[in-house]
């Protein structure tokens, strides 16, 4: 007895073409009402990141705990309490947990721009590489822009992001979706 091929990723989303453009609306209705309220949208961000460190560090707690004998047992503990109590104080006030997480943003940016220059000059002769220099040279100019009007730039900057990206994933399924209904579902 053989086994029946198991449908093409293409089959799948073919048929379930609808679905996808329903994930995709709603994705993209979602990113759009947090980029149109980005104050809010920045505070429950940071809200959520509390609460991811508030359970990371309890777990991570608990698992120094539980494997005692390990010599890392010290550097669990004061982890976790660190996780813990950074994310309880953020939960506690996520206005200043807004604030400081935008810092750390705009700081990744601009490192993240710098690298990427730095690594588009040393692939230079390959095709693509102005891409990635261009990438580099965004990141920066977003990170100067969120660093340069801080402390305003809490008030939007992580709505906006996040907003951003939720709204691109929306439109990445409705094409899928709209591909897919097109090509024969």
């Amino acid at each position: 007895m053989t086994d029946a091929p198991s449908p093409s990723i293409t089959d799948i989303v073919r048929a379930k073409w609808g679905w996808f453009l329903a994930l995709g609306i709603a994705l993209a209705l979602g990113g759009a009402l947090m980029i149109a309220l980005p104050l809010a949208s920045s505070i429950a961000v940071t809200m959520i990141i509390a609460a991811v460190f508030v359970v990371g560090g309890i777990l991570q707690i608990w698992h120094a705990f539980s494997v005692k004998g390990w010599s890392g047992f010290l550097w669990n503990v004061a982890t976790g309490l660190i996780a813990l109590i950074g994310g309880a104080a953020v939960y506690y006030n996520p206005l200043v947990g807004t604030f400081t997480l935008t810092l750390v943003v705009a700081g990744i940016l601009l490192a993240q721009g710098v690298t990427q220059i730095l690594l588009a000059l040393k692939v230079r002769p390959h095709d693509g590489w102005g891409w990635v220099l261009a990438a580099g040279v965004i990141s920066i100019l977003a990170g100067l822009c969120i660093w340069l009007e801080f402390p305003t730039s809490a008030l939007w900057a992580l709505g906006l992001l996040g907003g951003v990206a939720v709204l691109t994933n929306g439109w990445s399924y409705i094409a899928i979706a709209l591909a897919a209904r097109r090509t024969g579902a």
